[in-house]
Parts: structure tokens; sequence; C-alpha cells
């Protein structure tokens, strides 16, 4: 029997999210709901952009209040919603639907990927006992933060004799990035003098302190705190991206840091580069192939060095990202409902293998 999913927000990896929910056997649709007033009636199909064909209709019309989603009597949500600039709202939510007896599964609050050590217990008890309440259970993942910090190092350093560091980066031009909410929050386009929401001190230990956190857990490192750094790169002309101009002067390219300290060394170290030209500060790190990619490297007995270069046949690296980010948290939600109340974590959960996802296609080789 299918099992029965509603579903929050259809931005960027809401919207292909929505579209597996539709397409995949597994899964029964029963509600989507939305925040703009203007989706509100729309059908599901409709709300999916590029991850469906045109013209799928599902008959499931949006809704635009969370208490007539949950009328609709899921066993999970996928709560997608924006979570980064409106944390007491998606934290509100998602206990809403764990005290009412309903799974989630989602892409935020962020902070729930794991949140010990980096929220105050006061905020982690609230959602356990909403879980505990609901008899439900929450798992809140992505890309990264997300697999690419903790699903493919765990893989890797289960091989391991020893370990002296684990390094996970994402490189990558994010040009065709169409999210200028969050292009707003990391500071593209905006004048150097000013230091956008991301980069106000502590806040890249937070937003990525639940991933080093998790890592360190599973490694059994003993973390003593996180530091960060961050450089950045004025645009040398003005140009366009896909969110609008770039102004010259304003910032064109990012390179942070967040450090996972142990005994003074940099145990576990997260690095972005973004660019939104190729040409810009050639000397940082450059991704594998393409205009993007990911990369793991853990410095031990033995070493590894693993890129990951995600693409697809409807958009570019930025897309097929996002695609592996919807699809890691629809793939989870068998695993959620079957698991204990409470917060769960790539630590606690089985392995998510892909199992009923076989679709071999023309462009597959005999």
């Amino acid at each position: 029997m299918a099992i029965r999913v509603a579903h929050v927000g259809t931005g960027n990896v809401g919207g292909l999210a929505l579209a597996e929910l539709i397409t995949n056997p597994q899964f029964e649709l029963t509600g989507v709901c939305v925040s703009t007033p203007e989706k509100v009636g729309k059908d599901a199909g409709e709300l999916c952009g590029v991850g469906l064909e045109p013209g799928v209709v599902t008959g499931v019309a949006a809704v635009g209040d969370l208490d007539a989603l949950l009328a609709t009597r899921p066993e999970c949500v996928v709560y997608c919603a924006m979570g980064d600039t409106r944390l007491p709202d998606a934290m509100a939510d998602v206990m809403r639907v764990l005290a009412a007896g309903v799974n989630v599964v989602g892409s935020s609050p962020g902070l729930l990927q794991y949140p010990w050590g980096v929220m105050p217990d006061k905020y982690i008890d609230r959602v356990e006992d909403a879980a505990r309440q609901g008899n439900s259970s929450i798992l809140i993942t992505g890309v990264d933060p997300g697999f690419i910090n903790d699903l493919i190092p765990f893989a890797l350093a289960g091989t391991c004799q020893s370990i002296e560091q684990v390094r996970c980066m994402e490189i990558a031009d994010y040009a065709t990035y169409d999210g200028a909410e969050v292009m707003h929050y990391m500071g593209f386009g905006r004048p150097l003098d000013e230091v956008p929401m991301l980069l106000q001190p502590g806040i890249l230990g937070i937003a990525w302190g639940t991933a080093i956190r998790q890592l360190a857990a599973g490694l059994g490192i003993e973390i003593d705190g996180i530091t960060e750094s961050y450089q950045r790169e004025p645009a040398p002309e003005d140009f366009d991206i896909a969110v609008g101009r770039v102004p010259k002067g304003t910032m064109a390219a990012l390179q942070f840091e967040i450090r996972g300290m142990s005994n003074g060394r940099p145990a576990i170290v997260i690095e972005h580069i973004t660019r939104l030209r190729p040409d810009l500060r050639p000397d940082w790190a450059q991704p594998a192939a393409g205009g993007g990619s990911y990369r793991v490297e853990i410095t031990g007995e033995p070493s590894y060095a693993v890129d990951i270069v995600p693409s697809s046949r409807k958009g570019d690296h930025n897309h097929a990202a996002i695609v592996g980010a919807a699809g890691r948290i629809v793939n989870a939600i068998p695993a959620v409902i079957a698991a204990p109340p409470g917060i769960r974590t790539t630590l606690d959960l089985p392995l998510v293998t892909g199992k009923g996802l076989y679709a071999p296609t023309t462009l597959v080789s005999t």
C-alpha cells in the first residue's frame, strides 16, 4: 500500500521533492501547502516546475493552511518551506505536525539535522516532546549540509585504520542558481562593506555546526570549539546572473571554512568556494568537472580524495545538486516512518538504498 504523504513548500528543493512524490508509486500525495497566495488552489502538478513534464494533473489542489493539510491524514509531511530566514516559524510548523502524530522529513529547519551542541537544549526538548506526544519522527537533511557532510564521509571513514582530518567541500558556480533570497542571505551582489547574514559572526558555525557535530559524534571525536573564516572577491565589472545584475565592486565570489577543532587541531573542516563567474579567483580550488562539484577528503590511513560531480538531463550542476537533496529527503520517508519517535539523523537510520527507483531508458546501453 502506498504511503500517504503531504507536502509543504514548492521552491527549488520543494518543487523537485513534490515531483517525486507525484511520480513514485511508493507514495500517495494527500495535499500540498503553500505560503504564496497566488499558488493556493493550483494543482500540485502545476507547482512542480522542471520536476515534471508539462500538463501533469494530480487532482490535488494547494492549500494555504497547515491545519487543512493535516486534515488529509498523511502519515508523513515533506517539509521544504524556507527555514534559514524564518527559523521560529519553521520550528513551530514542524512541532505542530509532529504533535499531530505525523512524521516529518524535510530540508528545514536546518538546525534539526543534528541539533545537539548547536541549539540550546530547551529548544531540542520542545521538538522531542512534540514527537513523543505524536509518536512521530523527524529527519532534516539535504546535500550540504546533508549527505555530502555525513553519508559519504561516514562510508569512507568506515574503511580507514586511522583518521587525522575530514574535509568536505562544495566548489560551484552559482550564476544559474535561481534563489534570490538565498543569494541575498549569502551577500552576492551586495557591497563588500556590508556583512550579510550568513557572514555575521557565529552564523557559519551554527549553519554548518550540525554537520560538524554529527561527523564528530559518528567518528568519536571530541570537539573543543568551532572556528570560521571567509574571503570575498568583488565583481570586476557589471554582469548578469539568474537572479539579476551583479554591480561592479559587489561580492561575486566567496570562500569560507568552518573548522571543528580538537586539541587545537582542525579535525573536521567544511569549505565552500562559490563563484558567479569561473574566471574569478583562479587560485581557489576548481570544480572537478563542469560548473560544480563536491569533494570529500580524508587524511589518514588510507587517505581519500573523492570528487562527486552532479549532473542532470533537465538542468546544470546546480539543478542536479538540488535534485539530489530532494531525492535524499523523499527516499528516506519509509525509514523515518519506521523509526522510533524523536529527532532522527543519518547516524541512527538504516542505509537508504534507493530501493524501487530503477527505471531503465533507451539511453542505457544493453
